[in-house]
């Protein structure tokens, strides 16, 4: 089980809001949960390396080191390149964290570019190849690496093309409930195993009556489809 707080949601907040994540993600690990912080980092390598320390690492200063955020993993955008990934994936290595790469999105804009056809496949496809390239650096005993992509929910045709391409990561799922994705049809995700994928819900839950017995009924669905 895992949380995955929006970066966007604390940071447009400015320094109280920062305060409010920290506060969130030490609540979260006090109650047994994985954080996720979702902000979908992506920039020149540089910069790239910064974004690894504040989310997983620490920063060097005259007065001793800067704790960042300590997320257990965060989602990356690979669309600037292997060399944009490589200090965040470095980051994620020294930590013992893990990166969720966007290869196909859940929003209906995806389909503008992310399935464009390349010289030989859609790019997807090509962005889904780099993440298998890279997935050996994380690679955990079970088998399953936690060099990650984000693959929605609101395509289900894509997860078993996904899947044989990239059979050591870990899928973050969003977009079941308010996007419209159905747990039920997610079950190619996990053909590597239960732990081959990690739902993500918010909306759905958040609105709901009953919060808590919303998130169960979303748990038993993907237990029941990840075992089948």
């Amino acid at each position: 089980m895992a949380v995955k707080p929006q970066l966007a949601c604390f940071e447009r907040l400015g320094a109280p809001g920062w305060a409010a994540l920290e506060a969130a993600c030490a609540a979260a690990r006090e109650a047994g949960l994985l954080v996720v912080a979702d902000g979908k980092r992506g920039d020149v390598p540089v910069t790239a390396a910064a974004y690894g320390q504040a989310l997983v690492g620490e920063t060097e200063t005259p007065w001793g080191p800067v704790r960042g955020l300590d997320a257990d993993a965060f989602t990356a955008n690979p669309l600037l390149g292997r060399d944009a990934l490589e200090p965040l994936l470095a980051a994620a290595e020294k930590a013992g964290a893990g990166i969720f790469a966007l290869v196909r999105t859940s929003n209906p804009g995806a389909a503008d570019l992310q399935d464009l056809p390349a010289p030989e496949a859609p790019l997807h496809e090509r962005l889904a190849a780099i993440v298998d390239e890279l997935s050996g650096r994380l690679l955990g005993d079970s088998g399953l690496s936690g060099m990650g992509a984000v693959v929605g929910a609101t395509e289900p045709r894509h997860f078993a093309r996904m899947r044989e391409l990239m059979p050591r990561s870990v899928f973050l799922i969003p977009g079941v409930g308010a996007q419209g994705g159905r747990p039920e049809l997610l079950g190619a995700a996990f053909a590597a195993g239960r732990a081959a994928g990690l739902v993500a819900a918010s909306r759905g839950i958040a609105a709901d009556p009953d919060p808590a017995a919303a998130a169960e009924r979303l748990r038993a669905a993907v237990w029941e489809i990840s075992t089948a």
